[in-house]
């Protein structure tokens, strides 16, 4: 739901930016039920939202945990894999608190990600903030598109290693082909621009949604068959290596990242939800999930097949008939889930440039942008071919901000002067604390699976 305006003069103490209807005491927010104001005709229950939020973040990200286990050693990777899940659940926790107190605050029943942003920095007491709030917006909308595009290239890749093993019929895969016969990933890569265009001319999410639970049934299958074969492989646990370079460490944050992020599904996963004062238990059991799936994966995918991970971790999987039946059935589920998740950022980015077209042969301009923008994701795919560092980018450059950096942010802004920032302004210091961390992530990780990323250049 887009934001609210008015002009003309604001009260002291309300929201700067000219928002409409804003709670200027707390009495005032409370006096509003944003529930009673929303217009959901199906909203979700615990379950329904639990599933949601699972299935948010088990996509392409959680078949290449093993190889970031890999990169970092295990006795890095187990605990680091825990706490990276803890610490993102609880800024995920206070980036819908925050949320919730803004639908108050400007009496907005249902807010995106992008728009909770604009209205925390809308609404701060310092104008010399607040009016930075259409630029924070635009910021958010920048690194989700770039994020959900970069996880499509993602896909593209994995779907192309997939055939591409399938056709060599070898265990291992490598970016060149296989012998002078066999053409190079980047062939497969061009050319499957084609067929990506066709399934992303589809307007309509509900004509794909019903392969989404397909597509779940058969990652779960490849988490019970890499518990199988770590168990067969290696099953004394043996030559696992329990510490890396700091360096691979970084490598390792960007991807464990990626393979559990559900962080731009939250906020729209609470406008659905039938008792949103729920949705704490809802982030706590959807988040423990998440994390016991992607350790599943991670940790006995590494058990199993040691320095000879590759992603995605149906590629380790023996060249037997089931396996390669579920090799190519990720292949096909990935190309259904690519067009799901590319609905997402091109809408976002239509919705910018609709406006600059005859709008009576508008859906003509959608197909028309709907076929360059998938066009450009391939190239991007071509030019970087290596999964791991594009995953590993992807996690620190844009996760870092949107699951780490700015969720504190916002509730910073949020809460500042409603309810303050506590006793010897504890809130701030951890605030602090925690938007360094990411930013220490973000600066990092992001230098580290860039120059890994060139790698391929080399």
């Amino acid at each position: 739901m887009a934001l609210v305006k008015k002009s003309g003069p604001q009260p002291s103490g309300g929201c700067r930016g000219n928002w409409k209807n804003f709670a200027n005491t707390q009495e005032e927010e409370d006096a509003f039920d944003y529930v009673k104001w929303r217009n959901q005709p199906k909203p979700s229950g615990v379950i329904g939202s639990v599933a949601h939020m699972v299935k948010g973040a088990l996509g392409g990200g959680i078949l290449g945990g093993h190889v970031a286990y890999m990169k970092a050693g295990v006795f890095v990777g187990v605990p680091f894999n825990i706490l990276f899940g803890m610490y993102m659940t609880y800024c995920l926790y206070i980036l819908v608190i925050s949320a919730q107190v803004l639908y108050k605050r400007t009496r907005v029943p249902t807010m995106s990600y992008p728009d909770v942003g604009e209205a925390a920095m809308a609404c701060f007491p310092n104008p010399k903030v607040a009016k930075y709030s259409k630029i924070f917006r635009y910021t958010i909308d920048a690194i989700i598109c770039i994020d959900l595009f970069g996880a499509c290239a993602c896909y593209q890749i994995i779907i192309a290693k997939s055939i591409k093993q399938l056709v060599e019929d070898t265990q291992r895969t490598t970016i060149e082909g296989l012998s002078p016969g066999y053409p190079d990933l980047r062939i497969y890569l061009a050319a499957m621009i084609l067929p990506v265009i066709l399934i992303c001319l589809i307007t309509h999410l509900k004509w794909l949604a019903p392969f989404s639970i397909v597509a779940n049934i058969i990652i779960l299958f490849c988490i019970m068959l890499t518990i199988y074969y770590a168990f067969t492989l290696n099953p004394t646990f043996s030559n696992l290596v329990a510490v890396t370079k700091l360096y691979n460490f970084f490598e390792y944050v960007g991807m464990s990242v990626f393979s559990m992020s559900c962080s731009g599904v939250v906020i729209p996963i609470e406008n659905n939800m039938k008792d949103p004062n729920k949705y704490p238990q809802v982030l706590m059991t959807g988040m423990s999930l998440i994390i016991m799936c992607t350790f599943s994966v991670s940790f006995f995918g590494y058990v199993g097949f040691l320095d000879a991970c590759e992603s995605p971790i149906t590629v380790n999987f023996p060249m037997s008939l089931f396996p390669k039946i579920l090799k190519g059935g990720i292949a096909i589920m990935i190309y259904i889930t690519h067009a799901l998740n590319y609905w997402v950022p091109f809408n976002l980015c239509f919705y910018y440039i609709k406006s600059r077209h005859n709008q009576e042969k508008i859906l003509m301009w959608e197909l028309i942008y709907r076929a360059i923008f998938v066009f450009l994701i391939g190239i991007v795919a071509i030019i970087f071919p290596n999964i791991n560092a594009l995953m590993g980018f992807l996690g620190t450059f844009c996760l870092s901000n949107m699951a780490f950096i700015w969720p504190n942010m916002i509730y910073l802004m949020t809460i500042w002067q409603r309810p303050g920032l506590g006793k010897y302004k504890w809130r701030l210091w951890k605030g602090i604390i925690l938007i360094g961390i990411g930013v220490f992530i973000l600066v990092c990780g992001t230098v580290v699976n860039f120059n890994e990323l060139l790698s391929v250049f080399r």
